[in-house]
């Protein structure tokens, strides 16, 4: 059997034997090409796009993946109603009260909010079909984490691609992951992220608690996977009866 047959074979065979995965219900499209895998297609959730990124990229015989996954929205909207409901949330939050906030149109970058001299850093939104892609420059890793993840709370986003510069430039780790998602669990109102725990080894990130409903546990379990950089989750939490 040829390679590109041999190494398909195997991640189709790693994707059917995920139990997080459902592959009659998860539309995963695979081409391989110059030791490069794509993942094309439509997903259920965030959940089954990492896992299936992850899975990919772990096989031997794999130079990169390109990532062509998008999240089926809750709703589908249009590119203009998906930048301002975004735009909604980042200057709704007072983590980028001091940010330059703008849009990428047709016609430029149209500004949003200008804080004036004193400035922190910057954010271009642009979304093109549901994919929601953020520039600028952000003082932290847990500002572009938490910048991601309102992009991905935002209605009818199916991805975001995360390039904002982090100035200075910071190392990441577990505990700058950790800080993110503390920062992020306080920020949802539909968590309560005080009897949430949280460890992470090697980007993979273990949730520990009690919470009231399963519709909480699994939003935990969400803002986790939105994070940038994390590999897996593990949803230890229990649930009250």
């Amino acid at each position: 059997m040829p390679i590109k047959d041999t190494i398909l074979s195997e991640i189709r065979a790693a994707l059917e034997h995920e139990p997080r995965l459902n592959v009659h219900r998860d539309a995963i499209h695979l081409a391989f090409c110059n030791g490069n895998v794509t993942l094309d297609g439509e997903v259920g959730s965030i959940v089954a796009k990492r896992i299936a990124l992850e899975h990919a990229r772990t096989l031997n015989g794999i130079s990169s993946t390109i990532d062509r996954l998008r999240v089926i929205p809750g709703e589908r909207r249009g590119d203009g109603a998906v930048r301002d409901a975004l735009a909604a949330f980042l200057l709704g939050d007072t983590t980028f009260q001091d940010y330059f906030i703008n849009a990428r149109s047709n016609n430029g970058a149209l500004p949003l909010h200008d804080p004036g001299k004193q400035a922190q850093g910057s954010i271009e939104i642009d979304t093109q079909d549901g994919v929601v892609t953020l520039r600028g420059v952000v003082g932290s890793l847990s500002h572009k984490r938490l910048a991601g993840v309102l992009a991905w709370w935002t209605p009818g986003c199916c991805d975001v691609t995360n390039e904002l510069e982090v100035k200075p430039l910071e190392y990441d780790n577990d505990d700058e992951i950790l800080d993110a998602l503390r920062l992020v669990l306080e920020k949802d109102p539909l968590v309560h992220a005080h009897q949430i725990r949280a460890e992470s080894h090697n980007a993979v990130i273990t949730l520990h608690g009690l919470l009231a409903t399963e519709e909480e546990r699994k939003m935990a379990e969400l803002n986790a996977w939105y994070l940038f950089g994390v590999r897996d989750v593990v949803n230890l939490i229990s649930v009250q009866h």
